[in-house]
């Protein structure tokens, strides 16, 4: 029995039909998830016995469980949720002013290694369901009581698919959930507010925009065929020859632009030269340039660049006439930084508990304590 976050809402309809529901019925309860945030059928009014009955047995409801909420001394949140399998995923929310954005997660870890990241050194589990992918979005916009009325702001303005995993290796539940995020039904976010970002799955990168016109962003993070082997294996299977051809075949909507990643590795891919190459590869397309200082975790055998670098970096693309961001660094104080996710809950000894109650809640204090804990475990392993 798929989970009522797997379905479009025509999907659902279809489902509650076969159940017994009428149309419209289906469609308040659908509101009742999306717009109401609720899922228990007892709670939805407008719903009658036989069809709450209907409700319950056609599809899934169960929820994630949270084990842990952290909160960073800037804002940032992020959630451990566990899965009914036992699985540990990581979601992270990023206030900025008037945008909210919440970088989810598409596998449980990651296949492809690359050397920075925290993710790929914790392996491939399994993709994500389209279910738990939403269930991400939904238990977010729930834990900031964010499900409120259309004509209010809404903290949660923005998705990302930046969390743990390669989400073009898990295309068709990214994709089914890219539809059940855009529905204007339901959450109502455009195109223009979910970015999917891609390592570089090259054959997988036109549907993007064929299918569901979200914005692109490609983690490069260096336009030297050896150094981004060196960084990021998946260049041995889609070199940025490869990679650039895809590129070119991307549809790119009306006054949208393609987002670059860019880690700042200390002497591996942050020099002028590297600089030029970038302006080279990227010169064909409208793009920006997110520069991205290096986040470090246990283990890792990079540092990140120094100030002075980092900023002739960024001056030189600017001068070439490229829109380029240098990234504040964000939640590093709770390991919710770029790069630094990776599932490590089992570790603390949390009890398992169902929605809404959270296991516990680390402030930037109590993180730091919790950090080294992680760490003298991990080096006995």
């Amino acid at each position: 029995m798929n989970h009522i976050f797997d379905h479009t809402r025509e999907s659902l309809k279809q489902t509650l039909s076969n159940a017994g529901m009428k149309p419209f019925r289906a469609e308040q309860a659908w509101q009742w998830v999306y717009s109401k945030g609720v899922t228990d059928p007892e709670q939805m009014t407008n719903l009658g016995a036989a069809d709450k009955k209907a409700l319950a047995s056609a599809v899934g409801l169960a929820l994630p469980t949270i084990t842990a909420e952290q909160h960073a001394e800037d804002g940032v949140i992020k959630w451990l949720f566990k899965l009914s399998d036992g699985q540990e995923i990581e979601t992270v929310f990023i206030p900025q002013g008037k945008r909210g954005t919440l970088c989810v997660s598409s596998q449980v870890g990651c296949t492809l290694t690359c050397r920075f990241c925290h993710t790929g050194t914790q392996g491939l589990a399994r993709n994500l369901t389209a279910a738990e992918i939403i269930a991400q979005v939904w238990l977010a916009k729930k834990q900031m009581a964010d499900f409120t009325p259309n004509n209010t702001a809404r903290k949660l303005t923005n998705i990302v698919f930046m969390g743990m995993g390669e989400p073009l290796y898990n295309k068709d539940n990214v994709f089914t959930a890219c539809h059940i995020l855009m529905d204007e039904k339901g959450f109502a976010m455009g195109g223009r507010k979910i970015t999917i970002s891609t390592s570089g799955v090259a054959p997988e990168i036109e549907a993007i925009g064929e299918e569901l016109g979200v914005n692109l962003a490609i983690s490069l993070h260096s336009a030297d065929d050896e150094t981004r082997t060196k960084i990021m294996p998946i260049n041995k299977k889609y070199s940025l020859p490869i990679l650039k051809k895809a590129i070119s075949n991307f549809k790119l909507r009306e006054n949208r632009r393609i987002t670059w990643e860019y880690v700042l590795l200390k002497n591996v891919n942050d020099s002028l030269e590297d600089a030029d190459k970038l302006i080279a590869f990227i010169k064909k397309f409208p793009s920006l340039v997110n520069l991205i200082p290096f986040n470090p975790w246990p283990g890792s055998p990079f540092e990140c660049s120094n100030p002075g670098t980092m900023n002739a970096f960024r001056d030189r693309i600017a001068k070439a006439g490229v829109d380029v961001t240098l990234r504040k660094t964000r939640g590093e104080d709770i390991s919710a930084a770029c790069g630094q996710l990776r599932s490590e809950t089992s570790k603390r000894n949390t009890v398992s508990l169902q929605y809404p109650t959270v296991v516990a809640v680390y402030g930037s204090e109590k993180q730091q304590e919790l950090s080294k804990i992680k760490v003298n475990i991990e080096s006995t392993e």
